[in-house]
């Protein structure tokens, strides 16, 4: 029988983290030194928020990692949860009070920059951080978590920078300064909705970790006031919560939707001559528009490919337009102008070849010369021609014909073996004639 105490007791001792557990002062000293936003911190922001402007702008992924790596939002955030746990009332009164200050500030300059940038376009990286969801209450909950536990412990290795990388504070906070900057609504609340969601969920990990580990509280509270700040938090957690909870059924819906209409749309790609030239399916609209080629569709098959959406249980409104339509003849010339195309094709490459093989014998002709004459400087010039032996029974055979100008001197019967053997080698052909031309005349 396995002892379940003994087991259970295994898995609580791995789990333990008050072996590796800073002393209390060291971490509310660390908090304090987060939760300030003057000197360096305020420099840093600052930099911060111009750097995650600029990726934002320009769409590069690298610079916007950059700016969430050394973005200090995450110290004041933290100080909330922690304040909270420990009710520190003073400590979260300084907690949000710089808070709102780096946000009006994260806003104000990322508004500014947008207003003078010559790009105005939203990329990708902009798009999305406007439809924030529950997965990304799931990242900042545990995010803020894994945060929490590496200043609260002395082993915190790069558990810090990627919790930054992860919970991503500073980018929706300049996606919101865009939205301001170019009047577009959607871009401010969705991406101030995404930063509300990560500084909620952080502090609330902040909050739970630091109860968990039996923080001392900061002064003895009155029990109604303790009550009321719970109700206070518990009230902006659920606040926050729900509307991330449609916007994850809305992805959702719009995935399947998706999944849904990439394999109708695998269904109808050809039809009998007709081909899909492109589509678009939108997902919001719950709309398909369907170019087609070639042979021009008549209105039963056009109405045969809408009615094929019942086979996938897609719900959508399909649009067919033709893109350029042919009837039987037209289809016939077009087949016969094809096969010209492709015979002129062939032709083209074939005059090619022969142009390109003309022009590598020049090349190996230029270098053989260069090459003889270091251990034949008799030889002055030389031709390499590849060509045919016809005999009367209609066969022919391959031949490479080299002559060679010896400027009137006689090359000894071993020169001409060793010429022999090495154009053999270097032309690359067993089947060679020289002749050379001794006699200047």
């Amino acid at each position: 029988m396995i002892d379940l105490n003994s087991f259970f007791g295994k898995i609580l001792h791995y789990l333990d983290l008050r072996p590796d557990l800073e002393d209390f002062e060291s971490i509310e000293n660390e908090i304090e030194k987060g939760i300030v936003f003057k000197g360096t911190n305020l420099w840093i922001l600052a930099f911060a928020i111009i750097v995650a402007s600029v990726g934002l702008n320009m769409n590069s992924t690298a610079v916007i990692i950059g700016a969430m790596l050394i973005s200090p939002l995450m110290g004041p955030i933290n100080g909330i949860g922690f304040s909270l746990a420990t009710y520190n009332l003073t400590l979260l009164s300084r907690a949000i009070r710089n808070l709102t200050f780096a946000i009006l500030a994260g806003l104000a300059a990322s508004t500014l920059y947008f207003i003078l940038s010559p790009v105005s376009s939203a990329h990708s990286e902009l798009l999305a951080r406007t439809t924030p969801t529950f997965y990304d209450v799931l990242i900042a909950l545990f995010g803020g978590m894994a945060g929490i536990v590496a200043i609260s412990t002395r082993l915190k290795g790069n558990v810090i920078p990627g919790v930054a990388i992860a919970t991503a504070l500073m980018p929706p906070l300049c996606t919101a300064g865009y939205g301001l900057a170019t009047l577009q609504a959607k871009f401010f609340f969705g991406a101030l909705y995404l930063f509300t969601i990560n500084t909620v969920f952080i502090a609330l990990a902040a909050l739970l970790v630091s109860k968990m580990l039996k923080f001392p509280l900061y002064d003895i509270v009155d029990k109604n006031r303790i009550r009321k700040i719970n109700q206070i938090t518990y009230t902006i957690i659920v606040i926050t919560f729900i509307p991330s909870l449609y916007f994850a059924y809305q992805l959702v819906i719009k995935e399947k939707f998706n999944q849904k209409a990439s394999l109708y749309i695998e269904s109808v790609t050809y039809l009998d001559g007709a081909y899909l030239l492109k589509y678009s399916a939108d997902a919001d609209t719950k709309v398909l528009n369907l170019v087609y080629g070639g042979r021009t569709l008549n209105e039963e098959e056009k109405k045969n490919i809408q009615e094929k959406t019942h086979l996938f249980n897609l719900e959508a409104k399909v649009e067919i337009k033709q893109g350029f339509g042919m009837d039987d003849t037209d289809l016939k010339n077009w087949t016969e102008m094809t096969h010209e195309l492709e015979n002129l094709k062939i032709t083209i490459a074939k005059k090619q070849q022969t142009i390109d093989s003309l022009y590598r014998q020049q090349q190996m002709g230029k270098e053989i010369i260069n090459e003889l004459q270091v251990f034949f400087p008799e030889i002055k010039g030389i031709t390499i021609s590849p060509e045919f032996i016809f005999y009367n029974n209609n066969q022919k055979k391959e031949l490479t014909l080299v002559i060679i100008d010896t400027g009137g001197k006689t090359l000894t019967s071993e020169a001409k073996n060793t010429l022999h053997s090495y154009l053999k080698s270097r032309t690359k052909t067993q089947n060679i004639k020289i002749i050379t031309l001794e006699n200047d005349n």
